[in-house]
């Protein structure tokens, strides 16, 4: 009888990840929660070391192994102690989050954690000042691996930075994909109520709502009539800074423009579940963001992951992910554009459909659970191999 070889399950592995965390507001924060479930779903050990910058009950007292507290140099030798003790370490770097000039107490941290580290970039400036620049490829020569979301952000780094292109990965931004991704929703007639579009994320000048309700108020006289909802509240440091005058600028334009009944404000918690159900029911997603050195927006990641079409300026993220069709393009901070753009998804029913499609091709290759597979297999490649056991 011949011998039959079976593999041995694949070892879970012991992840040490350092990250804001909820429940912080930050798109760091929602990214290191959702990448650690997805960790931990598929039977890792995950410990999560939360930085503490210093904003009133943005620590949780559970769910968590570790603070880093910034300007803290025992707290940053404690941090890096626990996360010596993981197969690898996944660090979350962006510059506003870490203690320092220009965030360089990251280098202190790496410089101390025994463990092969992975740096997740979600910040790659075109134009970064001569501190960002040392930090960064300081960051590269200390790290194992570097990981970029974009191809955008892979050919910026490598084109900017003096980093050495073998230790730099590109994986996706993960999404919660829904249950079960609703069609896109029909097109109104006259007499019908008009297409849903939505806007959401935490609220703030550069978000680019303006230029929607001017490019509504172009669209008021025709038979569209689309509703608009902007959802999510005020981004805290915004909070802190200029309280919600960004949100009440915005309901202002809405009624000297003549557009407040069709344009709704909804600062409404939701968790994952009902906020990709609450996505999934809009016609559009529309991103008018004013930047134009965005290279990953987990938005549109989402938005893309829900299935529905998007309408977006040109920021970098975009042009990439909408190349196969699941959205369009406007330049940036043009009312007129965005109102054409508006008018020519929602009048045809066609074009529409084949957006939601593409969106829907290539939502499975951004769930969380595929991408953290992807983690998975790097921290694998880098963790020491163990010892063959005696039989």
């Amino acid at each position: 009888m011949p011998t039959v070889r079976t593999s041995a399950p694949a070892r879970a592995c012991h992840i040490g990840l350092v990250s804001t965390y909820p429940p912080k507001l930050c798109g760091l924060a929602t990214f290191a929660a959702a990448l650690a479930g997805a960790l931990r779903r598929a039977h890792h050990r995950v410990d999560v070391v939360a930085i503490d910058d210093g904003d009133a009950g943005a620590v949780a007292a559970t769910g968590i192994t570790a603070v880093l507290r910034n300007g803290n140099g025992t707290s940053i030798r404690h941090a890096a102690a626990m996360l010596s003790q993981c197969d690898v370490a996944i660090v979350q770097h962006e510059y506003g989050i870490f203690g320092g000039t220009d965030g360089a107490e990251v280098l202190d941290l790496l410089a101390a954690v025994t463990v092969p580290v992975v740096v997740v970039l979600h910040t790659v400036p075109l134009e970064p000042t001569t501190g960002q620049r040392q930090v960064l490829e300081t960051i590269a020569a200390r790290a194992a691996r570097l990981v970029v979301m974009s191809s955008t952000a892979r050919t910026r780094l490598l084109a900017g930075y003096r980093i050495d292109p073998d230790v730099v990965l590109t994986i996706p931004h993960g999404a919660s994909l829904p249950t079960a991704v609703s069609s896109p929703a029909p097109i109104a007639t006259p007499a019908a109520r008009g297409p849903q579009l939505l806007t959401w994320g935490l609220l703030g000048p550069g978000k680019g709502v303006e230029h929607v309700i001017d490019a509504l108020a172009l669209l008021a006289r025709s038979s569209l009539r689309p509703r608009y909802t902007v959802a999510g509240v005020t981004h805290p440091k915004v909070l802190a800074r200029d309280g919600d005058a960004y949100r009440t600028a915005l309901i202002g334009r809405t009624w000297s423009t003549g557009v407040a009944g069709t344009v709704t404000f909804d600062d409404s918690y939701r968790d994952v579940r009902n906020l990709m159900r609450f996505v999934a029911s809009a016609s559009i997603v529309v991103l008018p963001y004013d930047s134009r050195d965005q290279v990953t927006s987990g938005v549109l990641v989402d938005a893309i992951a829900a299935g529905r079409p998007v309408i977006a300026t040109a920021f970098p993220h975009a042009v990439e992910l909408l190349a196969d069709g699941a959205g369009v393009l406007v330049p940036h901070e043009d009312p007129v554009a965005m109102a054409e753009a508006i008018r020519v998804v929602t009048s045809d029913r066609a074009l529409l459909a084949s957006m939601g499609e593409a969106a829907r091709r290539l939502a499975p290759s951004l769930s969380w659970s595929a991408v953290a597979a992807r983690y998975v297999d790097v921290v694998r490649g880098l963790a020491p191999a163990e010892l063959p056991v005696a039989i």
